[in-house]
């Protein structure tokens, strides 16, 4: 699939509402100062929130029931689309947020139309409740650990997105936990997550506005970040907005180049392929038994590196011969001479020694054959690279 286009910037602000009525007008009226079209996704409220802007000059949209906040942004995007706008910019309705700030995200939607953008909040004031600081760092480590991105406000509702990605990602949570998933799984995709700093408000604790289902919400962040950091780790690919991966399975250890060729088309870097492949050779060297592959994925992804070329490069450190130098290194270290009797003695009631003289080898041979092949793949694909651009030319 070709990198759609969009031809037009046109933003539209859509505050999603639920028993807001006492922030909403306020909200919406700085909005409108804004100069762009303002939509009301009311969802389900059942305190006169509708009534408190009756008389301004937006659009409007009720869900009869509460259907969650990301169904209200998912019915905003179907009513963008609809109105030919490219990008929705969403807005909390509980007065936290400054309309204002909306000029921050347009240059970098100009600069980069297919990244979601999300206002990282500034926390410098003392009404700052602890419960969202740590929310936020939890967050963000979490989809730091899936995705690979390190963003400093995975939580914050003020963000711009693309209407053509909402209406193409698959997801399932449509309340609290919608607004992790969305960007993991645009992270998945190839989309670019970007940040713009913005104000934030919060009202002493007495004039608080809050949804937020402590055990509920709780309970279904845990599930979802439980579902992605297993989908995380698989090593199965993700199905990517830019440009798909139907050809991803031909890569194996046994056509090198062939392989390299296929993940350079991905428009992963020499470098990045080079430290991915170190990095498999290292971790393949050590003894992680029944979890090698797990700890590669999970450990390749936190880094956002290649897995596949640092799982395919761990397939050289399969038994015999690696785990065999390992052990071997790691008893010359211990013992200052090589073992040389292999017997029920030495392989099995001495099993725990050679497995401790098996990590002590592989921290000393893993880092020297990681760079080795490291260095190896880095030749490969700045040629490969190098022959392909002469070739385009």
């Amino acid at each position: 699939m070709n990198e759609p286009g969009i031809e037009k910037i046109k933003p539209l602000i859509v505050i999603p509402v639920y028993n807001h009525a006492g922030t909403l007008r306020d909200v919406v009226t700085r909005a409108l100062a804004v100069s762009i079209d303002v939509l009301v996704i009311d969802d389900g409220s059942d305190d006169g929130s509708a009534e408190a802007i009756r008389d301004l000059p937006v659009l409007f949209i009720r869900h009869e029931q509460n259907r969650g906040k990301g169904a209200a942004i998912l019915t905003a995007a179907e009513e963008a689309r609809r109105l030919g706008m490219s990008h929705i910019i969403t807005i909390d309705a509980d007065g936290q947020h400054d309309p204002a700030d909306v000029s921050r995200f347009i240059p970098v939607i100009r600069k980069k139309p297919l990244a979601i953008v999300v206002g990282k909040r500034i926390f410098n004031s003392k009404t700052v409740p602890f419960s969202s600081r740590f929310g936020r760092s939890f967050s963000n480590f979490w989809v730091r650990v899936q995705t690979g991105c390190s963003l400093k406000d995975t939580q914050s509702g003020f963000r711009a997105y693309p209407v053509i990605l909402l209406e193409w990602l698959k997801l399932r949570d449509k309340r609290y936990s919608f607004e992790v998933e969305v960007l993991v799984k645009a992270a998945w995709a190839g989309i670019t997550l970007k940040e713009v700093d913005i104000s934030v408000h919060y009202p002493e604790p007495d004039k608080r506005i809050s949804h937020f289902r402590p055990f509920m919400d709780n309970l279904a962040l845990t599930i979802l970040n439980t579902r992605l950091t297993i989908r995380a780790i698989m090593p199965v690919p993700h199905r990517w907005f830019v440009q798909e991966q139907d050809d991803i399975s031909r890569i194996t250890i046994l056509r090198p180049v062939e392989s390299l060729r296929i993940l350079l088309s991905k428009h992963v870097s020499p470098k990045r392929l080079a430290v991915s492949g170190g990095l498999g050779v290292f971790l393949g060297a050590l003894p992680l038994i029944a979890c090698q592959a797990l700890v590669i994925l999970g450990t390749a992804n936190f880094f956002r590196l290649n897995k596949y070329a640092a799982l395919g490069t761990s397939q050289l450190c399969n038994p015999p011969i690696v785990p065999a130098l390992c052990i071997e290194v790691g008893y010359f270290i211990r013992h200052g001479r090589f073992l040389t009797e292999i017997s029920l003695k030495t392989l099995g009631y001495q099993g725990l020694e050679r497995i401790f003289e098996w990590i002590i080898g592989a921290l000393v041979l893993g880092p020297l054959m990681g760079l080795f092949i490291g260095g190896i793949i880095y030749v490969l694909t700045f040629a490969l690279k190098k022959k392909r651009a002469v070739k385009n030319a």
